[in-house]
C-alpha cells in the first residue's frame, strides 16, 4: 500500500482531491456549481450512501465529467486493508464500478446474509 495512503487514513477522513478539471476549475468548485444548477447529490448524501454499503474507511475523493456525465471517484481503505475504488453517478447515486476484486465478492457475499 503506498506510503501517502497510510498518512491519509490516519490523518483525515477524507482528502478532497485538489485537482482541477478540464476547464482549469479546481473539484470543488465545479462540483459546488453542478449541485447549485441540480445537476448532482451533495457529496455528504454520497458519502452516506457509500458508508452504509461499502464499510471501511474513505481517503480520496475526486469529481469528474467522464462521457457527459458527473462522476464522484470515491477511494477507500476496506476491510483487511483493501483498497476500494468506486466511481458514482453524481446525478443519482448509482455505483457504475468497483475496482477491487475481493471487495466486489465480499460485497455480494453480504448480500446473501
Amino acid at each position: 500500500m503506498r506510503l501517502s495512503a497510510l498518512i491519509a487514513v490516519s490523518v483525515l477522513s477524507v482528502a478532497v482531491v485538489p485537482a482541477t478539471g478540464n476547464a482549469g476549475e479546481p473539484d470543488h468548485e465545479r462540483a459546488r456549481q453542478a449541485l447549485e444548477r441540480g445537476e448532482v447529490l451533495p457529496l455528504r448524501a454520497i458519502l452516506d450512501q457509500v458508508e452504509r454499503d461499502y464499510p471501511g474507511k474513505v481517503v480520496e475523493v475526486e469529481f469528474e465529467r467522464e462521457h457527459g456525465r458527473w462522476i464522484y471517484e470515491i477511494e477507500l481503505i476496506g476491510a483487511g486493508g483493501r483498497l476500494v475504488k468506486l466511481e458514482i453517478d453524481a446525478r443519482d447515486g448509482s455505483v457504475l464500478a468497483v475496482k477491487g476484486r475481493k471487495a466486489r465478492r465480499e460485497r455480494d457475499e453480504e448480500g446473501r446474509d
